[in-house]
């Protein structure tokens, strides 16, 4: 999940927020400044449930910060690298790269999220008891009321044992545990994730068609949501387990054909494309990869104005390579090369290009594995 702008850095872990956040934040706000708390509190203003509204869904926001960034300090802790923190329309994410050493290690980064929550949820809930005692059981209570129920519930939810769901990770890590075997655990709770997102599906479904309400369509949405990650985790699961222990050096295509930031578009499809068969190939100065071309994005480019733009213009950036190490672990590149539009890295050996490494090739490795495997 890419961010659509950054925050900054919180435990020394940059910070970012997807548009897709305003959404849930909108709908939340809206939510209770014009429906819950006007409902539960009729005697307050406009203004007062606007207001309400908007900071109980900021601190509900922030709220889910904490959640994501206690994963991400326990991760550092535990010897994993921590590349970011992304909130989004289904909450937040942490961007591990790496994987947990052994199940304990899986236990306290997974569990410490709801651990959280759970804290956050008690100490609104204490705050909510003493305004009662106090007798402020209006907006203001109401507004803290929904803070602490709200973080019980997320944390709740996140303890099902379901991939990619905290207690996905809690179930994983069990798994693995009494098994010995990693993939194993991962495929395990990346089917439960599938299982509970059809039981989702089915009942916001069924609360739809019976006329509770829209928010049977958002359980629906969520369920669809878990199918997809619960199956890409799998499949992850499985890649890697083929790919441990392989090296970048070992499946790259060494030295690459590379081109010139300076050829133009149309000397490039006539003299490159056909010529050398590749799709992609790397923009070179003195040997530095400086960019990435690729058909995709010559594609993009006019016919009549092919002649007048050149390699540099269309390419990808030297700020947005992947670049990599042969000796890499390919499982360690893998997940960067997710988050790159052009699904590729440039392999470099101090500062000099050396070799690529595509889907195509990953795509070999995997086989290579899989029937090595097979015959042992």
């Amino acid at each position: 999940m890419r961010a659509s702008f950054r925050l900054g850095r919180v435990a020394g872990v940059p910070v970012g927020v997807n548009w897709s956040v305003l959404v849930i934040f909108a709908l939340i706000a809206w939510g209770l400044a014009a429906n819950q708390f006007p409902r539960s509190y009729p005697d307050s203003s406009p203004v007062a449930y606007a207001l309400a509204g908007l900071a109980a869904a900021v601190v509900f926001f922030v709220g889910l910060l904490a959640h994501e960034v206690s994963h991400a300090v326990v991760a550092k802790r535990n010897g994993l690298t921590v590349d970011g923190i992304t909130l989004w329309l289904f909450g937040g994410v942490a961007e591990l790269r790496g994987e947990p050493r052994d199940p304990g290690a899986e236990l306290r980064i997974a569990g410490v999220g709801p651990l959280v929550s759970l804290l956050l949820g008690a100490f609104f809930g204490a705050i909510a008891a003493l305004l009662a005692l106090t007798g402020q059981d209006g907006l203001l209570f109401g507004a803290v009321a929904w803070l602490a129920g709200i973080n019980v519930l997320l944390a709740i939810f996140n303890v099902l044992p379901a991939a990619p769901l905290d207690g996905g990770r809690l179930l994983r890590a069990a798994v693995w545990k009494a098994t010995g075997d990693r993939t194993r655990a991962s495929v395990v709770a990346a089917r439960a994730g599938w299982v509970l997102g059809v039981l989702l599906i089915g009942l916001g479904l069924w609360q739809f068609l019976s006329g509770v309400g829209f928010g049977g369509l958002w359980l629906a949405l969520i369920g669809w949501f878990l199918i997809g990650a619960a199956g890409v985790e799998e499949r992850q699961a499985r890649t890697g387990s083929a790919l441990r222990g392989v090296r970048v050096g070992d499946v790259m295509t060494p030295q690459p054909q590379t081109a010139s930031a300076e050829m133009t578009v149309a000397d490039f499809v006539d003299h490159y494309l056909f010529a050398y068969r590749h799709s992609a190939l790397p923009l070179t100065e003195e040997g530095r990869p400086t960019g990435l071309v690729t058909v995709d994005r010559v594609r993009g480019v006019p016919a009549e104005r092919r002649a007048s733009t050149t390699l540099a213009e269309v390419a990808c950036r030297a700020d947005q390579l992947v670049l990599a190490q042969t000796g890499e672990q390919l499982n360690d590149l893998l997940p960067r090369l997710s988050e790159c539009a052009d699904g590729r890295a440039l392999v470099v050996r101090d500062g000099q290009l050396v070799g690529i490494v595509s889907p195509s090739d990953i795509s070999r490795a995997v086989q290579r594995s899989t029937l090595r495997t097979q015959r042992a």
